[in-house]
């Protein structure tokens, strides 16, 4: 890993979170996965579902991680199950101006709107 990699990873909030140097309310875990509420919610159930491993954007997406996306995706469904959601939005922001504010990729679980 190059250096500037190690220091965008350690200044990189969803990093620190999935490292458990930041807190917050985790909705969802495993070894690859991590979901949390967002802080600045625009819906009733506003979840991220973060990969721990380092990805920018979905610009930044290669083929091997066609699984991964796979997997954050069918996590979002099981949370949406589980908080009993009939119907959500799912979204990637890419890039600032697709209004992306945290350089790590994430996907919005939204739901619980009328």
């Amino acid at each position: 890993m190059r250096m500037w990699e190690r220091w965008l990873m350690n200044d990189c909030i969803f990093c620190q979170i999935a490292a458990k140097k930041v807190p917050s309310k985790i909705q969802y875990e495993d070894d690859e996965i991590i979901a949390f509420d967002d802080i600045a919610p625009k819906a009733p159930v506003h979840i991220l579902i973060v990969p721990k491993r380092h990805i920018e954007s979905v610009n930044e997406l290669k083929k091997e991680d066609i699984e991964l996306i796979g997997k954050v995706i069918l996590v979002a469904k099981k949370l949406a199950q589980e908080k009993g959601l009939k119907g959500y939005k799912l979204v990637f922001n890419v890039g600032r101006e697709g209004g992306q504010l945290v350089d790590h990729l994430h996907l919005h679980l939204l739901g619980g709107m009328v």
